[in-house]
């Protein structure tokens, strides 16, 4: 569970989990002091985090001799029917084709993922 509370300036948030507390904001071009993550790159970085330790998981647990893994995702909202998760995913490390070829799939299994990919709905408490 995350808790989000408002700071004293203008739409910073601090938000926690109980055990870690970090910030969000807007840019300043939206009235914010860009002093924390955006909601939306929350949404990126849930996704490049859960992909990236996912990975690393499953190498780790299989034998592979994995590298280093770096995931970069970022939202296209430029349609009105469906906002677009872009990826993509470098995996560095002497990794057989067909290793390397798992491991890609392996991402699109990562518990965000497979969230994102279900059909979302919304409930106040």
């Amino acid at each position: 569970m995350i808790i989000a509370s408002a700071e004293p300036q203008p739409y910073l948030t601090r938000f926690s989990n109980g055990k870690q507390t970090t910030n969000a904001d807007t840019t300043p071009d939206k009235g914010g002091g860009g002093l924390g993550f955006r909601p939306h790159e929350l949404l990126e970085a849930a996704l490049a985090t859960c992909m990236n330790m996912h990975l690393r998981m499953y190498a780790s647990n299989h034998g592979i001799e994995l590298g280093d893994v770096i995931t970069t995702v970022s939202l296209d909202r430029n349609s009105q029917e469906e906002a677009v998760f872009n990826y993509s995913i470098e995996l560095s490390g002497q990794l057989a084709d067909e290793q390397r070829k798992k491991l890609l799939e392996i991402a699109e299994t990562c518990p965000v993922h497979r969230t994102l990919d279900k059909k979302l709905s919304f409930r106040i408490l």
